[in-house]
């Protein structure tokens, strides 16, 4: 399977606001506070505006990640992404993140599937493609690097 660079998106995130137990885990909202991406065919900012990751905490101890972001291009194009995915990893690695220490991202699996949509001409290919991308969870918020599948 061939890929190719689409973009790395840097989110910054707030506090979570801790929801609690439900039926199948333990969920959380975590509001995004901004960011930016740049890839060779576009590049902008996250906008904070009804952007959030909402997170479930397995009983398996696995993440599932569903993220929800408006991105606004240099350009002004509007693209809306959504994202899902998993994040897991031994537990002195995933106790690590919680306490924002940085971590090699190679010592944990976090692997989304972003999905986008836009109205912009120019960005309109985003609508036909299949992106996979890899995380880094940092202290402020996660690095994706997205990649289109060819």
């Amino acid at each position: 399977m061939n890929t190719q660079l689409l973009m790395t998106l840097r989110v910054t995130v707030a506090a979570p606001l801790n929801i609690g137990a439900v039926p199948h885990g333990t969920r959380r909202t975590v509001p995004l506070t901004g960011g930016s991406f740049e890839g060779p065919r576009l590049r902008g900012t996250v906008l904070p505006s009804g952007s959030a990751d909402w997170v479930l905490l397995r009983a398996d101890g696995v993440l599932e990640l569903d993220l929800r972001a408006t991105l606004r291009t240099d350009d002004g194009g509007l693209i809306s992404m959504r994202s899902f995915g998993l994040r897991h990893g031994p537990p002195e690695v995933i106790e690590a993140l919680a306490r924002g220490e940085a971590v090699d991202p190679a010592a944990y699996y976090f692997r989304t599937t972003p999905r986008f949509e836009t109205a912009h001409p120019a960005y309109a290919f985003l609508n036909h493609v299949i992106t996979v991308a890899t995380g880094d969870r940092r202290a402020d918020g996660p690095i994706y690097t997205v990649h289109e599948l060819l």
